[in-house]
């Protein structure tokens, strides 16, 4: 009568060492964030990440990095580099993001005789290099802007467009990408009817850019797809530098913006 008593008391122990790991398992996960988080190295469809897919791929990001309920996934640790700071070069500047302090200016380098950021530099010699290897002739055209050089910009196109129609294709002064060196506008000699007009995006030079600028460090900041979360107009001319690190992980998570890395409002000028 011994051994089935043994045996019994066997099983019921096992059943409660299961049970009692569950419930450990479970009370684990909600400690790290519940439903909308997950181990790194799992694959979690958070609703930010499910739009992002549904809208591009519809595959979800691999997560090494933090996860939330309104951000995608990421393939990298989005705390490494400010984005608040000018000298930064994951800073996102953006019409509710203004530059601080206003008369910031970078350290600057000269690339093909335009002023870009010395961060920058490196990464746009490469480009530009590998865009003439390809044959594009790639130039650019704008690159470092002062506070003061936006200022007649966007005050000009304010003049002959009016406010609303200016503030869609240029940044008011203190909010420009151009302003931290780390932008730049290019043209090529292929098309030259379509520089800074949306056919840039269908030339050869703008389709290698879309498919290849990541590779040197840069995103096509502005896209068709994005205009609500940017806020501005596509212009598939207008790169910004983040280093190849950042690019790179936009890209295999398929994230576009700097607004979805970060989890930071973009859209319109708040008044």
């Amino acid at each position: 009568m011994k051994r089935p008593v043994t045996r019994i008391a066997a099983v019921t122990f096992v059943l409660v060492a299961l049970v009692t790991l569950g419930v450990v398992a479970v009370s684990g996960l909600r400690h790290r964030g519940g439903a909308d988080q997950a181990a790194p190295g799992l694959v979690t469809p958070t609703a930010g990440a499910q739009a992002a897919g549904a809208a591009r791929t519809g595959t979800a990001s691999r997560i090494s990095g933090r996860a939330s309920r309104d951000q995608p996934t990421f393939p990298l640790d989005t705390s490494l580099h400010s984005t608040t700071d000018p000298r930064s070069i994951w800073v996102v500047v953006n019409k509710k993001h203004p530059i601080h302090p206003l008369d910031y200016r970078p350290d600057i380098a000269i690339v093909r005789g335009y002023q870009v950021a010395t961060a920058a530099a490196g990464g746009l010699n490469d480009l530009l290099n590998a865009g003439d290897r390809a044959g594009l002739g790639l130039k650019i055209e704008s690159a470092f802007r002062s506070y003061d050089y936006q200022v007649s910009v966007h005050g000009s196109l304010v003049a002959s467009e009016g406010q609303a129609a200016a503030d869609r294709i240029s940044a008011r002064p203190g909010y420009s990408e151009h302003q931290t060196g780390l932008a730049v506008d290019l043209i090529t000699p292929g098309r030259p009817g379509c520089d800074f007009e949306a056919c840039f995006g269908r030339t050869a030079a703008g389709r290698w850019l879309s498919a290849n600028v990541w590779r040197y460090g840069f995103l096509v900041r502005y896209t068709v797809a994005d205009q609500a979360v940017t806020g501005y107009q596509p212009e598939p001319w207008h790169l910004r530098y983040v280093g190849t690190a950042l690019s790179t992980a936009m890209h295999t998570a398929n994230v576009a913006t700097l607004e979805q890395v970060f989890g930071i409002p973009g859209g319109d000028y708040p008044h």
